[in-house]
C-alpha cells in the first residue's frame, strides 16, 4: 500500500510540474505582453519621458568620453567619474530643473571647495598637533551652520541641493587636505569635470526637444480653470435634475462624470509650487519673457484650490440621503442655475485667455451676471425662508445655495487675479469682434401704490419713470433720491 501511494503521489507531482512546465511559455508571454502595454501607455500619456531619457542617454555619452578619449584621461585621470556623476544627479525632466540643481551644485563645489582650501591652510598654521583639532572645529561649525540654513523656507525652497552639495564638498576637502599633498590639484580636477558635467546637461537641456517648467504651470493653472468650469456648468442640471439641455455638462468627453475633475486640483499645491520654483530658473523663452510673473500664478493656484474645496463641500451635498423639498428647490432654482451657469462661463473664458495669453476683461460680464443672480438668490431665500415653516425642508437646499454664494466670490477673486497677472505678464489685448454682454438688471422690489386717473376709475395707468440723479426735483425736502439708473414704477 505504501508503495502504490508513493507512485500515485510521484505521478501527481510529475503532472502537476509538467502541467506548470506547459502553461510556463504562456505565462511568460503573457507577462512580456502586460508590460509592453504599460510601456506604451507611459509613452503615450507623455511622449517627453520617452525623449528624456534619450537626452541622458546622450549626456552620459557625451561625458564618457573624458575616460574614453586618452588625451582627455591623461588631463583629468580619475576625476572624470565627478562629470558622470553630475548628470547623473543634476538632469532632471524640465529645463528649470535641470538649471537649478547645475548651477547650485557649481556654485557650492566652488565656494566649499575655496573654503576648504582656505581652511586647511588656516589649520596648517597650529602645527601638526594643533592641526586636526582646528579642522574638526572648522568642520563642526560649517556643517552645523549650513544644516541650520536649510530650515528657512527660502533657501529650502531654491538652494536646498546647493546648501547639502557645500556641505559634502567642504567636508571633503577639509578632511583629505590633512593627508593629500596636492590638494588644489585635487580640487582644480574635479570642479572641473563637475563644471563640465553640468554645462553638458545644461546645453542638452534647453537644446535638445526642452521641457519648460514655466509652460507645464501656465497649461496646468488654465487646465484647473476649465476643471472647475465644466463642474460649474453642469452642476445646475445634476442638482436639480434638470434635462432640458442634451446632458453635454452632466458628462464630460472622456466619459467620466462631470464632478470628477476637479479632484485633481485639490492636491496640486505640491506640483504647482515645484513647477514655479522651477521656472525662476530658466531664460526667456516662446511667450516668456525673463523673470516672467510665475509667483501669480501660484496665487491663481491657491484660489482655485479654495473654490475646488467649495465645490467638494457642495458636491457632498449632491450625493447626500437628505434633499430639500422639491418645491422650496423650485423657489431657488433659477438663481442658483443662473449663478452657477455664469460662474462656468466665466472660469472657462478665463481658461482661454490665459491659455492665447489675451486680455481676461471679456470675463467681466458673466462675473457681474453671477453677482446679480446672487442678489436675486438672497431675496428668493429670505421670501421662501419666511414662508415655508418646515426649517428643516430647506436646509440642504439653503445650504447648497449658500455655498454656491462663497463660490461666485471666489470666481470674482480668480477673476482679478487673473486681470492682475495679464498687466504685469503683458498679455496682449483684443479688440471685441461684438459688444460685450451686459449684466441682466433684475427689478427692485419696493412699494406700489395704486394711482387713479382722473377721467375714468375704471383704468388702472402703469407709469415707469427713469429719474436722473442731477434733476431739480431731488433737492427738495422729502424727496427720495433714487440710486443712479434706478426706476420707480407707478401703477
Amino acid at each position: 500500500m505504501d508503495i502504490e501511494s508513493t507512485a500515485q503521489e510521484k505521478a501527481r507531482f510529475c503532472g502537476i510540474a509538467c502541467g506548470s512546465a506547459k502553461a510556463l511559455p504562456d505565462m511568460l508571454k503573457a507577462k512580456v505582453i502586460s508590460i509592453a502595454k504599460s510601456i506604451m501607455k507611459l509613452e503615450q500619456d507623455d511622449p517627453r519621458r520617452l525623449i528624456h531619457s534619450l537626452k541622458v542617454g546622450l549626456a552620459l555619452t557625451l561625458v564618457s568620453l573624458l575616460y574614453y578619449a586618452r588625451p582627455l584621461y591623461d588631463g583629468f585621470g580619475v576625476s572624470g567619474m565627478w562629470a558622470v556623476l553630475t548628470v547623473v544627479v543634476v538632469f532632471e525632466f524640465t529645463v528649470g530643473g535641470t538649471l537649478s540643481k547645475s548651477l547650485n551644485r557649481g556654485f557650492a563645489t566652488f565656494s566649499a571647495g575655496a573654503l576648504g582650501i582656505g581652511a586647511d591652510y588656516f589649520a596648517g598654521l597650529f602645527g601638526k598637533q594643533g592641526e586636526p583639532i582646528v579642522l574638526g572645529i572648522l568642520v563642526f561649525l560649517l556643517a552645523t551652520a549650513a544644516t541650520f540654513s536649510r530650515f528657512f523656507p527660502r533657501i529650502k525652497a531654491r538652494y536646498d541641493y546647493g546648501v547639502l552639495i557645500f556641505i559634502l564638498t567642504f567636508s571633503l576637502v577639509a578632511v583629505s587636505g590633512y593627508r593629500v599633498d596636492e590638494l588644489v590639484v585635487l580640487a582644480h580636477q574635479r570642479l572641473s569635470t563637475i563644471i563640465m558635467g553640468g554645462a553638458t546637461c545644461m546645453l542638452i537641456s534647453i537644446f535638445v526637444c526642452p521641457v519648460w517648467a514655466g509652460e507645464d504651470l501656465h497649461r496646468a493653472v488654465a487646465s484647473n480653470l476649465e476643471k472647475l468650469a465644466s463642474y460649474l456648468e453642469g452642476f445646475g442640471g445634476a442638482y436639480f435634475q434638470s434635462h432640458e439641455d442634451d446632458g453635454s455638462g452632466v458628462v464630460s468627453k472622456d466619459g467620466k462624470s462631470f464632478h470628477q475633475g476637479y479632484k485633481s486640483i485639490l492636491n496640486s499645491k505640491n506640483s504647482e509650487e515645484s513647477l514655479a520654483n522651477f521656472a525662476r530658473w530658466e531664460p526667456g523663452h516662446g511667450r516668456f519673457r525673463l523673470r516672467h510673473p510665475w509667483k501669480h500664478y501660484l496665487k491663481i493656484g491657491a484660489l482655485a484650490r479654495q473654490c475646488a474645496y467649495q465645490i467638494e463641500a457642495i458636491n457632498g451635498c449632491i450625493d447626500s440621503d437628505i434633499q430639500a423639498s422639491q418645491e422650496f428647490k423650485s423657489k431657488i432654482e433659477g438663481s442658483c442655475k443662473r449663478m452657477s451657469a455664469e460662474c462656468g462661463k466665466a472660469l472657462k473664458a478665463l481658461a482661454t485667455a490665459m491659455k492665447t495669453m489675451t486680455d481676461p476683461s471679456s470675463t467681466n460680464p458673466h462675473v457681474e451676471n453671477s453677482k446679480a443672480a446672487m442678489k436675486d438668490l438672497k431675496f428668493a431665500l429670505k421670501a421662501a425662508s419666511l414662508e415655508d415653516e418646515d426649517f428643516l425642508a430647506i436646509v440642504p437646499a439653503a445650504t447648497v445655495a449658500s455655498i454656491l454664494v462663497e463660490i461666485v466670490k471666489s470666481v470674482e477673486k480668480i477673476s482679478e487675479a487673473a486681470n492682475e497677472l495679464s498687466q504685469l505678464a503683458r498679455f496682449k489685448k483684443v479688440e471685441p469682434t461684438v459688444s460685450p454682454e451686459k449684466p441682466q438688471q433684475l427689478l427692485h422690489r419696493g412699494i406700489i401704490q395704486p394711482v387713479l386717473d382722473a377721467d375714468s376709475n375704471d383704468n388702472v395707468v402703469i407709469a415707469i419713470h427713469e429719474i436722473s440723479t442731477d434733476s431739480p426735483e431731488n433737492e427738495k425736502p422729502g424727496h427720495q433720491v433714487p440710486k443712479p439708473g434706478q426706476r420707480f414704477m407707478e401703477v
